[in-house]
């Protein structure tokens, strides 16, 4: 079978490197607005958008127009990726499938700062080579193993960063061999498990909460457009990055461990953006409630919950693994020895005792249990069907 994998690394620039960097995103991010202003003209008169190759063709125009010519600096196929996305985002926009999706938004200088090179990426020792570009070293943390499909180029809080997508093949895995588990995913504990692990929460951005906000307030006392407003935002910003390199390395660590040692693992299907969805305006009494609600809505998106399912089924898909995603109503009101469901089974937070067995034990692990059994009823009828 054949993978993709991705390979990060930070690239080592110069203040010349640099300029052309910015410069390349600064002509991605141009077409990208240009395009996003057409189509939102048009829909605005009722007209049908300019989807992709509409739009290939009218950047040929651009880049012979006097106006336009400086885009011819940039590399074609990079503004041509810009454009692709652009239509991706109208297609998801449109999609009723889902909802969620809102019609994209112009992208701004600082904050979208990245290009991508579909082809002619090369990769040799501690360098790539991007083309207009040339060679550009970087600090090489592993091998990049396979074939280069794609090239992403990106700025981040403390430099410039090259994302390398490659694919190769892999033996077809055989069935894996090791357990099965249930997890339940929460936020005073991060993950339980069906055979009784507690995973205590990192808490990346909990912890960081207070000096980051005090970062963010002497940002604001800044005076804007100035060298000290920028250095206080870049302050920030590597704050935010620091924040999200600890959630990753936390979530990767949790869930190559559970995949190597599981050939099953159920998980609840949890609607996070639902369960996330803000507060105001939908209680009578707002304040404390809302205020609540809001620090729920921090604690569960601080958890990564949806990017550890999604760890966890690529890691289990190359191992010959299975995660299996069950419906969530009421797991931590049943109980796993009777299936008996009620409200008053979970009297705390912490303990389960079953009203209808006396069935007792840590509510986490108890609704683990469940949503293993769940997963394996759900696997079951698969077969059988």
């Amino acid at each position: 079978m054949f993978i993709r994998r991705g390979y990060r690394f930070k690239l080592k620039t110069t203040p010349d490197l640099e300029a052309i960097f910015h410069s390349m995103a600064g002509h991605a991010r141009f077409v990208w607005n240009k395009a996003l202003r057409l189509n939102l003209d048009r829909l605005a008169q009722g007209l049908p958008i300019v989807w992709y190759n509409d739009l290939c063709g009218l950047l040929r125009l651009w880049k012979q127009s006097e106006e336009y010519g400086f885009l011819t600096e940039a590399n074609a196929q990079s503004l041509q990726q810009k454009l692709r996305d652009l239509d991706r985002a109208f297609a998801d926009a449109f999609d009723p499938t889902q909802p969620g999706k809102r019609l994209p938004r112009f992208k701004k200088r600082g904050t979208d700062d990245s290009f991508r090179f579909p082809q002619g990426v090369k990769v040799e020792n501690r360098r790539v080579y991007l083309r207009k570009i040339g060679w550009v070293g970087f600090f090489k943390s592993r091998d990049v193993i396979g074939e280069i499909k794609q090239a992403t180029v990106a700025r981040e809080a403390d430099g410039w960063y090259v994302s390398i997508q490659t694919e190769y093949e892999i033996p077809d895995p055989q069935q894996a061999v090791g357990g099965m588990i249930g997890v339940d995913r929460g936020v005073a504990v991060f993950a339980a498990t069906s055979n009784g692990e507690l995973v205590d929460p990192i808490n990346a951005y909990a912890k960081t909460m207070k000096r980051l906000a005090r970062l963010q307030r002497r940002l604001t006392r800044k005076k804007k457009g100035s060298k000290n407003r920028r250095k206080a935002a870049a302050r920030v910003a590597r704050m935010h990055q620091r924040i999200r390199c600890q959630r990753k390395d936390f979530l990767h660590q949790i869930s190559t461990r559970w995949s190597k040692s599981h050939a099953l693992i159920a998980l609840e299907d949890l609607r996070i953006g639902n369960m996330t969805r803000s507060a105001k305006g939908t209680v009578e009494n707002p304040g404390s409630r809302v205020a609540q609600k809001s620090g729920l809505n921090r604690a569960i998106l601080d958890q990564g919950w949806g990017e550890l399912g999604r760890m966890i089924a690529y890691k289990l898909g190359e191992r010959g693994g299975r995660l299996v995603l069950v419906p969530p109503q009421h797991s931590s009101q049943e109980c796993a020895e009777c299936g008996h469901v009620a409200p008053e089974n979970r009297p705390t937070r912490d303990i389960f005792r079953c009203v209808a067995c006396g069935h007792s034990e840590h509510a986490d692990v108890n609704a683990a249990k469940v949503v293993l059994r769940r997963g394996l009823w759900i696997l079951e009828h698969r077969l059988a069907g």
